[in-house]
C-alpha cells in the first residue's frame, strides 16, 4: 500500500527555523515531482515548492530566498527547509507527489501526506 508521511511541524519563533519531511512508502516504481502546498485556515490550499525528479525547482514569491526543497531519490524522501519563518507561514503543510507504481508502471498517479502542522509566532 502506497502511504506518504509528514513529519517535522511544530511550534517556533518569527525568524527561527523548521525542516519538514515527507517519505514515500510502499510498491514504487518511480518518482516524478515531489512538492509542498500548505493551508491556513479559511484560505485556499497553495503550492509552496516542487522539485522534479532531476532536481529542478519552484517556490512560491513569498517563500524564495527563506524556504529550500530538496530531495533524496534513494530514501523517496522530499525535505522543506523553512528559514527565516514569519507569521504569515502559519498553516498546515502537506506534501505530494507523483509517481508511479510497480502494479501500474505507466500510469502516474498523485498523493497526498496526512500533513502537518506549522505554527509561527510573532
Amino acid at each position: 500500500q502506497l502511504q506518504l508521511v509528514d513529519s517535522g511541524g511544530g511550534l517556533v519563533q518569527a525568524g527561527g527555523s523548521l525542516r519538514l519531511s515527507c517519505a514515500a512508502s510502499g510498491s514504487i516504481f518511480s518518482i516524478n515531482n515531489m512538492g509542498w502546498y500548505r493551508q491556513a485556515p479559511g484560505l485556499q490550499r497553495e503550492l509552496v515548492a516542487r522539485i522534479g525528479r532531476g532536481g529542478s525547482t519552484y517556490y512560491e514569491d513569498s517563500v524564495k530566498g527563506r524556504f529550500t526543497i530538496s530531495r533524496d531519490n534513494a530514501k523517496n524522501t522530499v525535505y522543506l527547509q523553512m528559514n527565516s519563518v514569519k507569521p504569515e507561514d502559519t498553516a498546515v503543510y502537506y506534501c505530494n507527489v507523483d509517481l508511479y507504481s510497480r502494479d501500474s508502471p505507466t500510469n502516474l498517479r498523485n498523493y497526498w501526506g496526512q500533513g502537518t502542522q506549522v505554527s509561527v509566532s510573532s
